[in-house]
């Protein structure tokens, strides 16, 4: 039977209430990283103040009141790396414009530290990297403070075609924050929720096909998900070489272009990075302008419109948006192209993820050293692994045969020129210098029997 879907909002739940009843105000409320950053230089905060701060509010809206089940874990480390930020700044050093700001990482990204890294699965119980991905290491050094780990869809979502977004069998169900009985769609669910929810100044998350997107639509935040290569995808469990990548997830644009500037250094053992073409320019507020769509001309996919009568109203009113400030919009269809693909990238993730997480999990400190690892335990532990769902696309992937087969690489060829084909063309046809749709659809009802409800919006599809 599926789970019933009430419109309790979060508000509802009386979790920020002070001893009179009254609604209890966070003090870090909707701040971005530059309000953060002014208090700090103004000495109404300090870093471990603000890491108090996000730890109280993780207690209460996360773990108890209303239990989001956004945060997997907590950095113990995190007040002593806050009050270093707070040495360095009073000796008159500041890192940059993230110096002292707390954030988390989805439990997929490895973190050199007392956390774990199990992208969700209690088949990685216990597992600790031996050192941090790239990104979090670059993050550090940009003065930022890591506060913890998010939930996720268990193995970013790539586990059955019957999963809940949200869900894993380490951190449970993941909820929105916003109406708590729907979605908060995935894989990166628990960055989205937290980052909306104001548990974190920000956060990362990693997208296949959608899981930063989507998330940051249903939550109502900003997320990116840069070009493959701009970030190194190392000490990152993996589901696809040729299209895995992480990416900020923030409350303001602005926020996203500073994050993004911290994390785009190079690294030598990831391919993507080492090929890319030019060097990133580091600091992405610079092409922050308020005239910038000015003279542009913004394609619109034509399919996106009149499906659902409020998407299509706020798609109207960012469309009158872009006209007022100086943008051409016109309606261009090009997903249609984009149908043929559909089994032959479906094959290409599931011959990657058997590829990348052998590789991955060989070195990794884990019992498992395998895919065909965690299916034994998987199907051991059934009953807390998989209570809702089962594990067929990982079976699905363990049956295919490595990078060199044909299938594979005619697979592989397949959805990169149909791809990049269909949008180059629609492109140069309306002369446009970007496509623009929603990210999503309104979020669903959580049913972990049946499994995710999608609309058919997004511009991954």
């Amino acid at each position: 039977m599926s789970q019933a879907c009430q419109p309790k909002l979060a508000s509802d739940a009386g979790a920020l209430t002070d001893t009179d009843g009254s609604p209890q105000i966070f003090p870090l409320n909707e701040l971005s990283i530059s309000d953060l950053q002014g208090k700090m230089e103004k000495k109404e905060f300090t870093s471990r103040q603000l890491v108090e701060l996000y730890k109280h509010r993780i207690e209460e809206v996360d773990r108890n009141g209303i239990k989001l089940n956004s945060v997997i874990e907590l950095n113990p480390d995190a007040l002593a790396i806050a009050e270093q930020a707070d040495r360095e700044r009073s000796n008159g050093t500041v890192r940059g414009p993230l110096h002292g700001i707390p954030f988390l990482v989805k439990d997929n990204i490895d973190t050199g530290d007392q956390m774990m890294t199990t992208a969700g699965s209690l088949a990685l119980s216990g597992h600790r990297a031996q050192a941090d991905a790239p990104l979090v290491r670059q993050l550090r050094e940009a003065g930022a403070v890591l506060l913890g780990k998010t939930n996720l869809s268990e193995w970013a979502n790539f586990r059955s075609g019957r999963s809940s977004s949200g869900w894993s069998s380490r951190g449970g169900q993941t909820k929105n924050p916003y109406v708590l009985e729907r979605n908060p769609c995935g894989s990166s669910s628990g960055s989205g929720v937290a980052v909306a929810a104001n548990l974190c100044a920000f956060a990362i998350g990693t997208e296949t096909n959608g899981s930063i997107t989507c998330p940051s639509s249903v939550n109502g935040i900003v997320g990116l998900k840069p070009t493959v290569g701009l970030l190194s995808r190392s000490g990152i469990i993996p589901i696809s070489a040729s299209q895995d990548t992480a990416g900020p997830m923030t409350r303001t644009v602005r926020d996203t272009a500073l994050v993004l500037g911290a994390m785009t250094a190079s690294d030598q053992n990831d391919e993507a990075t080492r090929k890319r073409p030019t060097t990133p320019p580091g600091d992405y507020t610079q092409f922050l302008h308020a005239d910038g769509l000015n003279g542009k001309r913004i394609g619109v996919e034509k399919s996106f419109l009149k499906v659902h009568e409020k998407v299509d109203a706020l798609l109207q009113r960012a469309i009158a948006q872009m006209k007022e400030k100086g943008a051409t919009v016109v309606e261009v269809e090009f997903r249609e192209r984009l149908k043929t693909i559909g089994d032959a990238e479906y094959k290409v993730l599931k011959y990657e993820f058997k590829d990348g997480l052998n590789r991955y999990l060989a070195s990794a400190n884990s019992t498992v050293k395998s895919l065909r690892d965690v299916i034994a335990f998987n199907t051991a532990h059934a009953e807390t692994v998989m209570p809702f769902f089962g594990q067929e696309i990982l079976e699905e992937s363990e049956a295919l045969g490595n990078l060199e087969t044909e299938d594979y690489r005619r697979a592989l060829e397949k959805v990169q020129t149909v791809s990049r084909k269909a949008i180059d063309d629609a492109m140069k046809e309306s002369r446009l210098d970007a496509l623009c749709g929603p990210a999503t659809g309104p979020a669903w009802c959580t049913d972990v029997v049946n499994g995710d409800a999608f609309s058919g919006y997004g511009m991954g599809d």
